[in-house]
C-alpha cells in the first residue's frame, strides 16, 4: 500500500490568529505565518536570507484546534496544500496563494511544552483497546536461557 503524503509548511505564526465561520458555518482560521530561509555557506555555516510571509487558512476541526492552541510567534508545523486565487483589487485582477492547513500543530524541535495524555471523551472508550508500548505490562514468567 503507497503511503500517502502531503505538502508542509513549517514556520512561525506572525500575527495573531483569527478565527471566523464560513457562510456555512463551519470554522474558518486565517494567519498570516513567517518562513526563514538560510543559505549554507562553503565553510558549512548558515546566513539567514530574507525573512518572506504567506497566508494560511485552516478549516472545521482544525481551525479550531489551531486557533485554541497557537499564538503570535510560535513555531508550527502544517500538513495541507497550496490553494491559488484571483482576486480584485482596484479594478485589476490580482493573484494569491495561501496554504491550506489539514492537520496544524507545534513544532517539536522547536517548541517546548507537556503533553497531556488523559483520554478524551470518545478515546475513553477505546483506551482499554490500546495500551501504548511504553506502558504495555511486563510479562512475569521466567527468560528463557541458552547456552
Amino acid at each position: 500500500m503507497a503511503i500517502r503524503t502531503q505538502e508542509s509548511f513549517s514556520g512561525f505564526v506572525a500575527s495573531d490568529p483569527q478565527l471566523t465561520r464560513t457562510e456555512n458555518g463551519d470554522a474558518r482560521l486565517f494567519m498570516k505565518v513567517g518562513k526563514e530561509h538560510y543559505r549554507q555557506e562553503e565553510d558549512g555555516s548558515f546566513t539567514q536570507l530574507e525573512t518572506t510571509f504567506h497566508n494560511l487558512v485552516a478549516f472545521k476541526a482544525a481551525a479550531e484546534q489551531g486557533h485554541a492552541r497557537l499564538a503570535k510567534g510560535d513555531k508550527f508545523v502544517a500538513e495541507g496544500y497550496v490553494r491559488e486565487y484571483t482576486y480584485q483589487r482596484g479594478g485589476q485582477a490580482v493573484d494569491g496563494e495561501e496554504f491550506v492547513a489539514r492537520r496544524l500543530g507545534h513544532d517539536m524541535a522547536r517548541t517546548r511544552y507537556d503533553v497531556d495524555r488523559t483520554p478524551r471523551r470518545a478515546a475513553d472508550r477505546d483506551a482499554a483497546a490500546f495500551t501504548s508500548p511504553e506502558h504495555r505490562p511486563v510479562s512475569q514468567s521466567p527468560a528463557a536461557v541458552s547456552m
